[in-house]
């Protein structure tokens, strides 16, 4: 018995769900709808928008231009649609009512006949329970229709509720009548945003490969020189050992206040491979001289340098080429000499050093750090800083010598023209001069520049300025102090010295050729 009555029931709410489907679904165009659009031109905004016409209109539509909204056209009466929707809504609830009483006297019919059976109430109760949702759908929807007819009156206003209904982007769709459609799709590019986080990832392989290269530069590190801060004063940097710079991987310092390590041509004060001199007043002139000649840099009541220098004639120029070979250093009773060999082809490996101290040749191992040391007073030092061509020179109590022996090279006589083959690399030395000690006497080329009276004469104005006095600082040989600015007595004299450190001076030959230079 209860089995039947459990069909009974799941053929009635299935009944009740044909019901309310055709109630919601009016009659009309529903199954074959219809499209309008407004024909006026001055509403340019809805001009030729194509609508589709609403369900409840029985035949066609047209477009209310002001609105921009189908209505059903004047052939379909409001009276036909309303009466159709209120017989189907009539008949929903009707029908609603009907299953619902009827539900419910069989659930009471089957709790009398049989009071045992829990399961038969319970499935009643159910029932019973769905005939009542379903007849609440019904009528619901029919308050709704009747609802949206008795809203504004005239069918106009239905029309415009039934629209908004069914187009709510109303305002979006004024470009193009497919608008509509796009609003759909709009989601989906929410599914290319996460391809937006894809890129990032492909970075993350590029920093790893500039780390590759920077590990051969580190193998090639193995190939330079290393060099120091000296500098106690800087204690954070002092001792710190650095690699020499690529571009110089023979010849640096360290720069004790920036503690990074630099080419002694970039240093301040530092003059490579140029034929300029920077005096002790800072000021940058040129000194030319000529090839095969001494010149008088530094006069000092007991110190006195010159300089040899080597040049080539250029043809199209009315001076030399020039560039310093040696030096010739006298103090009290001392001489001391240094200079560049002459080389044809030139290699690194081989040193090109020449040193004797009063006559006699000094010879040093060709390992960093090897040292000669005189037994005469003052002490005189001389430290190798590469295997070869590199030394420091240092006379105790009066100043500090860094000389490098280095060629012309292909390269620097193509660009200034020098005409230089391997025949002769015309091999001379870069300098670099600290000076402990000098007298208010000093003069020479470059010692004139360290007087506290002295007044530079160069024009400024021009591009190359040029310092004369080639025949006030000649000398006839790279120990003679027969210069005609010379202030040497050597030991013979007894001078009142003030002693005072002044600023470092480089001293180098390059730059087309042009001189000499040196530069604290």
């Amino acid at each position: 018995m209860a089995p039947s009555k459990m069909i009974y029931l799941g053929c009635l709410v299935l009944l009740l769900a044909i019901v309310v489907e055709a109630a919601s679904t009016p009659p009309g165009i529903a199954k074959n709808p219809a499209r309008a659009s407004c024909k006026k031109k001055e509403y340019k905004m809805c001009y030729n928008l194509e609508h589709v016409c609403p369900k409840f209109c029985p035949d066609s539509c047209e477009v209310e231009c002001a609105s921009c909204k189908p209505i059903c056209s004047s052939t379909s009466s409001s009276e036909h649609h309303s009466p159709s929707s209120s017989s189907s809504s009539s008949a929903a609830s009707s029908a609603a009512s009907s299953a619902a009483s009827s539900a419910a006297s069989s659930a009471s019919s089957s709790s009398a006949s049989s009071a045992t059976s829990s399961a038969s109430s319970s499935a009643s109760a159910a029932a019973a329970a769905a005939a009542a949702a379903a007849a609440a759908a019904a009528s619901s929807a029919s308050s709704g229709s009747s609802s949206s007819s008795s809203a504004g009156g005239p069918g106009s206003s239905s029309h415009n509720s039934s629209s908004s209904h069914y187009y709510p982007p109303s305002s979006t769709p004024s470009p193009k009548p497919s608008t509509p459609p796009p609003s759909s799709p709009t989601p989906k590019p929410a599914t290319p945003s996460p391809s937006t986080p894809t890129p990032p990832s492909p970075p993350r392989p590029t920093p790893t490969t500039p780390a590759t290269p920077s590990s051969p530069s580190n193998s090639n590190a193995g190939s330079r020189n290393r060099a120091r801060c000296r500098n106690k004063n800087y204690g954070q940097c002092y001792n710190q050992e650095h690699v020499c710079p690529a571009n110089c991987p023979t010849s640096c310092q360290v720069d004790c206040n920036t503690c990074k390590p630099v080419c002694n041509c970039d240093y301040p004060g530092a003059v490579c491979q140029d034929p300029r001199f920077i005096g002790g007043d800072g000021i940058t002139f040129y000194f030319h001289g000529k090839k095969d000649k001494e010149f008088c840099l530094v006069t000092d009541p007991n110190l006195h340098i010159n300089a040899h220098f080597i040049g080539k004639r250029n043809e199209n120029m009315g001076r030399d080429f020039t560039w310093v070979e040696s030096i010739g250093i006298l103090f009290d009773n001392h001489r001391l000499f240094f200079g560049a060999r002459k080389t044809s082809t030139w290699d690194d490996a081989n040193d090109r050093l020449s040193l004797a101290f009063d006559g006699e040749p000094i010879f040093l191992d060709e390992t960093i750090g090897s040292q000669w040391s005189s037994t005469s007073t003052p002490e005189v030092t001389i430290t190798r800083t590469s295997e070869t061509n590199n030394i420091v020179v240092e006379i105790q109590g009066k100043l500090k010598i860094t000389a490098k022996v280095v060629p012309i090279t292909d390269e620097d006589s193509k660009v200034h023209n020098y005409g230089i083959t391997d025949e002769d690399r015309f091999a001379h030395l870069d300098l670099g001069f600290k000076f402990y000690s000098l007298t208010g006497k000093v003069d020479g080329v470059l010692g004139k520049t360290y007087r506290d009276d002295y007044v530079s004469r160069v024009n400024m104005r021009v591009s190359m300025p040029v310092m004369g006095g080639e025949r006030e600082y000649a000398t006839s040989s790279i120990f003679a102090t027969d210069c005609l600015a010379s202030r040497f007595a050597g030991a013979q004299e007894e001078t009142s010295m003030e002693t005072m450190e002044l600023a470092s001076m480089n001293c180098a030959s390059g730059m087309n050729g042009r001189g000499v230079v040196c530069k604290r």
